[in-house]
């Protein structure tokens, strides 16, 4: 049986214990392709508290300013500071006093989290490692936001011996499809940017979706592909699901968009691991929103579904989860 390389197997590996990465989530950070300055309404798909664990705790502020790189000052940076505080004890209590975890990554997820101001970025992330038993960190982003200094600011972590990961949506290396998912930027410069995070020390994970509109299984299968190509050192893939309020919900309701069914989904997942070379770690392959916006497809509402189901395919073909 082969053994996939799993996050928690990594971290065991690498730091001897398990490691819980705890998802953060700041008031005033957006996209690019939210705020206007490249696109209006974000992804077709977007509804960032249907898949943020710790969204419901900034939901009470409502943002005067919102991040950009232009930004000249940021005045609710110390409302971000205590965020992201509040957000880390609440997690790593919990983990730490039901499951007796010791060692933490801090995860920056929700919207695009490199796009600010240096100086806020640095205010943030010098906070979040910190922390005491805090590892390392790893954020959620996009290719467009990614500047040579804020590399260098990361890289500066990784000299000091922080464990960080970029972790860029990259959804479809399919231009067509980009458009159509208003991500506002194409796929031009994907291969450049990886190798530079890389050589700087900084782990890249690629996020990729199956079943956005109008792509076909090998559609999907040659995204994975490319990025496997381009040198990664994680793989997150998701499957796409309709929550309310979105782009894509009006597009399921005119009939205008189906979603991808489970046995398609496990099958492209099947395929998927065996073209992942076994020094990529996987991160995730399955994705739920059990909350009450999802729409579409139903077996999305719990993620366990979808293991159970996925645990048993791989054991078919010799591989253990």
């Amino acid at each position: 049986m082969r053994q996939l390389l799993t996050i928690g197997r990594y971290f065991q590996s690498k730091f001897g214990q398990r490691v819980r990465k705890i998802p953060i989530s700041l008031q005033g950070f957006t996209c690019p392709n939210i705020d206007g300055s490249l696109a209006k309404g974000g992804c077709i798909y977007c509804r960032n508290e249907s898949f943020s664990p710790s969204f419901i705790k900034i939901e009470q502020y409502k943002p005067s300013i919102t991040m950009n790189f232009s930004l000249k000052s940021n005045p609710i940076l110390s409302n971000q500071l205590s965020q992201l505080e509040e957000q880390f004890y609440w997690h790593a209590n919990f983990h730490k006093d039901k499951f007796e975890v010791k060692k933490y990554m801090m995860y920056f997820q929700s919207y695009t989290n490199t796009y600010a101001p240096l100086s806020t970025l640095k205010a943030l992330y010098d906070k979040a490692l910190g922390f005491e038993n805090v590892v390392g960190m790893s954020i959620g982003t996009r290719i467009d936001c990614v500047s040579d200094e804020i590399l260098d600011l990361l890289e500066g972590y990784v000299k000091d011996g922080k464990e960080i990961w970029l972790e860029y949506g990259i959804q479809s290396v399919f231009d067509k499809t980009l458009a159509l998912i208003n991500r506002a930027h194409s796929i031009q410069g994907a291969q450049e940017l990886f190798a530079k995070t890389r050589q700087r020390g900084i782990k890249v994970c690629a996020h990729l979706m199956y079943g956005l509109p109008n792509e076909t299984a090998d559609m999907m299968l040659h995204s994975l592909d490319c990025v496997l190509r381009w040198g990664i050192d994680g793989i997150k893939i998701h499957p796409l699901y309709v929550v309310e309020q979105t782009q894509l919900a009006r597009m399921y309701e005119a009939k205008k968009y189906e979603p991808i069914d489970l046995d398609s989904y496990v099958e492209l997942i099947v395929e998927s691991i065996q073209r992942i070379p076994p020094d990529v770690v996987i991160q995730r392959i399955s994705s739920g929103a059990h909350h009450q916006s999802l729409i579409a497809p139903k077996w999305c509402f719990d993620k366990n579904i979808q293991m159970r189901i996925l645990r048993e395919r791989l054991l078919e073909i010799g591989v253990v989860y």
